[in-house]
């Protein structure tokens, strides 16, 4: 029973993640290539609009969660910052070492990119078993 509820919350997850990510995702390159913003800003107006979003889905749609409480808006805010910071962190240092022959705007474009398949990863466990975790 549990195997099956993983996929399908899992299923739903990747629903809102497609939906969050046409958001967060334009939001970000429109303001790294578009408004000349740099990276870390870029990213982080990704997360704040592309958050928002999550939230709501994630909660209702996703993890159908009722609670109602200022912690778990802490846990979901705590979980996208830190998944945010390791996915982007990790992803920057390690893209700039892989494409060492191009320039830093197609590094960090393609720095993005990987950031936000690990960034995928890391907040589905962060928000399915903290962030929206059932209630005992």
């Amino acid at each position: 029973m549990e195997n099956k509820l993983f996929r399908s919350s899992f299923v739903k997850f990747l629903i809102v993640g497609v939906i969050n990510t046409v958001v967060g995702t334009s939001v970000m390159f429109l303001l790294y290539n578009l408004a000349g913003v740099s990276y870390w800003p870029s990213v982080c107006g990704n997360y704040l609009c592309g958050g928002i979003v999550s939230y709501f889905l994630n909660k209702y749609f996703t993890f159908q969660n009722t609670e109602r409480s200022l912690a778990q808006v802490c846990r979901f805010v705590a979980t996208v910052a830190v998944c945010m910071l390791i996915a982007y962190g990790l992803a920057k240092p390690a893209v700039r070492l892989a494409l060492k022959g191009y320039g830093p705007k197609v590094q960090e474009n393609v720095a993005m990119v990987v950031g936000m398949g690990l960034y995928t990863l890391l907040n589905y466990f962060g928000q399915r078993f903290f962030a929206f975790r059932k209630s005992k």
